[in-house]
């Protein structure tokens, strides 16, 4: 079967879906409908098509596209028309997670599959709450049990609305934490000396005081610090004192 008469069909497949629609489901669907053929189609014809689906609609003249987002192919409304779109849901996209529903989905969304405990120990805080709120949106799932962990408890993920919400296919197409936070570093600023600007001066360390005394034992065998220029002085005294006794002896 030529592919034009194909991709009608699979463009409707996409259209009527209320959830994104995988390659191998489209082709899947189109080989029950064409039962009748001896040939049935393969993944590759089915993957052609919706290429040239997509090529067809990347043309500006429509305002929507077919983009592989949840885990499946759909039919979106260009970014151009987003707010266009929102005026006929307006308490939809009004509604805003909190602070601490988005920094449990955040860790969830980096960390998973994770428990609830592991949760708790990046937040520092209980997250009942959060968890319980974003698995009522239906943005995180529960996907089994850590049965390496005592008491086999409860691991998180989040789930195809996630995906489909923020527009990604897989977990991996999240944004990396190095270009999230390479906006944020601050860099050290480098000072290139213009010529003829002076140089800083250096701090010269300042010389060592001179010894202004010496440490000498006392009668009393007390160390005490003896001043030099004291010493001099009771050396002139006791020379003037020995001056005075011989003038003494001699009158």
């Amino acid at each position: 079967m030529e592919i034009g008469i194909i991709i009608p069909h699979i463009e409707a497949l996409i259209f009527a879906s209320d959830k994104p629609l995988t390659s191998m489901e489209i082709t899947e669907l189109i080989n029950n409908a064409f039962g009748f053929m001896e040939e049935k189609l393969t993944l590759e014809q089915i993957q052609t098509s919706i290429d040239g689906i997509r090529e067809k609609y990347a043309s500006e003249f429509y305002p929507f596209e077919v983009r592989e987002s949840g885990g499946g192919w759909q039919f979106l409304t260009k970014k151009d028309f987003h707010k266009t779109v929102a005026q006929l849901n307006g308490e939809k996209f009004l509604k805003r997670l909190s602070t601490a529903a988005l920094e449990t989905l955040s860790i969830i969304a980096y960390k998973q599959p994770i428990t609830k405990g592991e949760i708790e120990a990046i937040r520092g805080v209980s997250s009942d709450y959060s968890i319980q709120k974003l698995l009522e949106k239906e943005l995180i799932v529960i996907s089994g049990r850590n049965e390496e962990m005592p008491g086999k408890p409860l691991v998180y993920a989040t789930s195809k609305t996630f995906m489909d919400y923020f527009g990604i296919n897989s977990p991996a197409d999240l944004p990396k934490l190095k270009e999230v936070f390479a906006d944020t570093l601050v860099e050290p600023t480098i000072i290139n000396h213009s010529p003829g600007e002076l140089e800083p001066v250096e701090e010269v360390a300042e010389a060592p005081a001179e010894d202004e005394g010496q440490f000498v034992v006392n009668g009393n065998g007390e160390l005490t610090a003896e001043n030099k220029d004291e010493d001099t002085t009771d050396d002139n005294k006791e020379d003037e004192a020995g001056t005075d006794k011989e003038d003494d002896e001699n009158v």
